[in-house]
């Protein structure tokens, strides 16, 4: 019978099996034509392995993977098995691309074919954290890669998105296109053919370069002229892997490894860790500040560490360029000292965090928001781009507030050094159940929620939503106040915020009242969050917060009672209003006291008469 050479020589540092073209052809002829168990007497090895770095030329298969695949067991393991389960595997569709891949790569003259299936022993850790460090150069180094579309039936590549044809995830284009691996299988070989299902040519990659920088955001001159020949910077290479998936979340960071020029260990079963690290890494051999840039234009993200969960968060980053280092500096003249110029590029890596010089500005008058300028702008003129930070327990973690805040306040920019936060901070789900009835029974008028509408008052907060308020107005006065409830850093707060009198005399909307209102609550969330950590710390079991804030030029003052379940994470809210006429002290302080049943009792006065 024929047997596969099956004895595994030790694998060199830098070596990779190939498929020998000619005698994987040679074999499925011979299976074809085997009509008994035991008549294939030949002696065919099917894989060979040599120096990556060898100067061979060979065709690479580039295709989205399915559950029928062969891997490296089964296809060195075929002449051990009996005819039944040796026809299964035949069948599969995986065989069926490693069979027409090598009848392609014969039509075009190579000796050699890899595919990623197959040629990868995934039962050695080693072997497989080597073969996906090596992939990126593998791709580049072949002669030809064949792109496998199995879900494109014409003769020609789509050119326009088509729902029906395609599944939903794969965003109305093949499925190919939406993959994460398939990103650096695309850009890295210079020679690149796409084939449809029934293994007919649809096209090339420079021919088409048009085409396929709409469908997949890498411009047009990458596709052409090589990753080389222009590099983008960190944040635009992650934005074409924002909308490609993985089977493994941690792929997601290692199909990027070649495309950003990092070599790092596989630790499948650290889920989203797998992307900090990439980034980490990135940062030790680069100072490419782009890289904090994710999600710069957006309104609404995670608070806390300052890198990203995942190549989603640079989808904003398409039109990302580095800013040279002159335009930087002119742009900031006026803001830094000349000796400060060189702190810039140099960003190490500590046990505290990122050290870095920034230079902040901060909103207002807070003394824990701050806008941060990067020396990278989107698209090639305009402003350096903007990322906001909070100040929490001496470090600085990302934040976001909302892009209608506008420019920080009248304060000096200041340039200084601080460490950004690379951990991320406790998170957790904070539900509010909040009982109004009180105000409404005393003639207010519960007005609505802001940044959205809630049909109950059941408020459920995430580490990664903006705070949400809700508002009243005096029936009589019609004057307007809101109470606030966000999380930040893992602490949830509430707090008062009321209508200035101002504007209360003249009569403001109450639409522009709100949006000012949660400005306010978004600038002071770490302040607050402070406040409610301090004013809990130290205690267990369930705790009783109060807070008042006298209406100004009212006679009600308004009260919240807050009770925490440590158990459930859970919040019960109820807001009382009541007569005070003398409660305009200017006092603005926590004080506490003991109650019964162990709780503790704090009054917050905020009089802002």
């Amino acid at each position: 019978m024929i047997l596969l050479d099956t004895r595994q020589p030790y694998l060199r540092h830098g070596s990779m099996y190939f498929i020998k073209v000619g005698a994987f052809i040679n074999l499925e002829g011979v299976m074809r034509n085997s009509s008994q168990e035991d008549t294939i007497t030949n002696r065919i090895k099917v894989l060979e392995y040599c120096d990556d770095e060898a100067k061979i030329k060979y065709a690479i298969l580039s295709h989205r993977w399915t559950r029928q695949e062969v891997n490296h067991v089964e296809i060195t393991g075929l002449a051990k098995m009996g005819r039944e389960d040796r026809n299964e595997i035949r069948q599969r569709d995986g065989y069926q691309k490693i069979y027409y891949s090598c009848l392609q790569a014969k039509e075009d003259g190579y000796e050699w074919l890899w595919v990623d299936t197959c040629c990868i022993d995934k039962r050695s850790s080693a072997e497989l954290s080597e073969a996906i460090n090596s992939m990126y150069r593998w791709y580049e180094n072949s002669t030809v890669c064949y792109v496998y579309l199995h879900d494109v039936h014409g003769s020609s590549l789509p050119t326009e998105p088509d729902m029906s044809g395609y599944p939903d995830r794969s965003k109305e284009w093949p499925e190919w296109f939406s993959r994460g691996w398939t990103l650096q299988e695309m850009i890295a070989p210079n020679n690149v053919r796409f084939f449809n299902k029934s293994w007919v040519h649809i096209g090339d990659k420079k021919a088409h370069a048009h085409t396929l920088a709409t469908i997949t955001g890498v411009p047009e001159h990458i596709l052409t002229d090589g990753l080389s020949s222009n590099r983008p910077c960190i944040a635009q290479i992650m934005s074409w892997a924002a909308k490609r998936m993985t089977t493994r979340v941690e792929d997601r960071a290692y199909s990027l490894l070649g495309l950003l020029d990092v070599n790092m260990p596989m630790l499948y079963g650290e889920g989203k860790k797998a992307f900090h690290r990439l980034q980490l890494e990135i940062i030790r051999m680069s100072n490419d500040q782009s890289i904090f840039a994710w999600s710069w234009s957006s309104e609404v993200g995670r608070t806390g560490s300052i890198l990203a969960d995942c190549p989603s968060s640079f989808g904003d980053c398409s039109g990302m360029e580095l800013m040279k280092s002159d335009d930087f500096t002119e742009f900031l003249k006026d803001k830094i000292r000349e000796e400060d110029k060189d702190c810039f590029g140099v960003f190490p890596i500590t046990n505290r965090g990122i050290q870095i010089w920034l230079l902040l500005s901060p909103y207002g008058d807070s003394t824990s928001v701050f806008k941060a300028r990067l020396p990278c702008r989107s698209g090639t003129s305009g402003s350096p781009v903007t990322i906001d930070l909070a100040l929490w327990e001496s470090n600085y973690y990302r934040y976001f507030t909302s892009r209608s805040v506008g420019p920080p306040g009248e304060l000096a920019p200041q340039f200084r050094q601080v460490y950004l936060r690379y951990q991320d901070t406790p998170h957790h789900d904070a539900t509010f159940e909040i009982d109004d009835s009180a105000v409404i029974n005393n003639g207010f008028t519960y007005c609505g929620s802001f940044p959205s509408p809630l049909t109950e008052k059941i408020l459920t907060l995430t580490s990664d939503m903006p705070p949400h308020i809700f508002i009243y107005s005096d029936s009589n006065t019609r004057r307007h106040f809101a109470v606030g409830f966000g999380q930040c850093f893992g602490q949830d707060w509430v707090h008062f915020t009321c209508q200035k009198p101002m504007d209360a005399d003249n009569g403001q909307p109450i639409w522009e009242y709100a949006v000012e209102a949660h400005k306010e609550m978004l600038i002071g969330g770490p302040e607050h969050a402070r406040s409610m950590a301090k004013a809990r710390s130290g205690k267990r079991h369930s705790r009783l917060c109060i807070m008042q804030v006298h209406l100004p030029k009212s006679e009600w003052t308004v009260r919240t009672s807050c009770i925490v379940w440590e158990s459930s994470r859970g919040c019960g809210i109820k807001f009382e209003v009541f007569r005070d006429h003398g409660v305009n002290n200017g006092q603005d302080k926590w004080t506490g006291f003991d109650v019964e049943v162990s709780r503790f009792f704090l009054v917050y006065t905020h009089c802002l008469d």
